[in-house]
């Protein structure tokens, strides 16, 4: 395990909590403040890697697996809600030309 030699090491888990929680807040202040769709992906990203990360930190401190088994499964599942979300975002700027957010209420019907 390599994060396991890591916390031998002498780190403990509370910086991991920190930088998640760091990593977290940075996203939701993305999330609640920018308006660029493209932005916005990015933010919810952080958001959910600072999950993994903190997911992965005590699954490795208290020795289970489960964890980092159930982290694979969420990036796959971020990867493929990157991949539609930008494809939807793709077709949203050929209608209306901007990325702006609060723009989007154009594509009604």
């Amino acid at each position: 395990m390599v994060l396991g030699s890591i916390f031998n090491a002498g780190v403990s888990i509370e910086y991991y909590i920190v930088l998640s929680t760091i990593l977290f807040v940075i996203g939701a202040i993305g999330v609640m403040v920018r308006r660029n769709a493209i932005i916005l992906l990015m933010c919810i990203e952080l958001m959910l890697n600072a999950v993994n990360l903190l997911m992965v930190a005590f699954s490795t401190y208290f020795g289970k697996a489960d964890g980092q088994i159930f982290v694979f499964f969420i990036m796959v599942v971020a990867a493929a809600e990157a991949t539609v979300g930008l494809s939807i975002l793709v077709m949203a700027y050929r209608n209306i030309r901007t990325t702006d957010v609060g723009l989007f209420n154009k594509l009604k019907g």
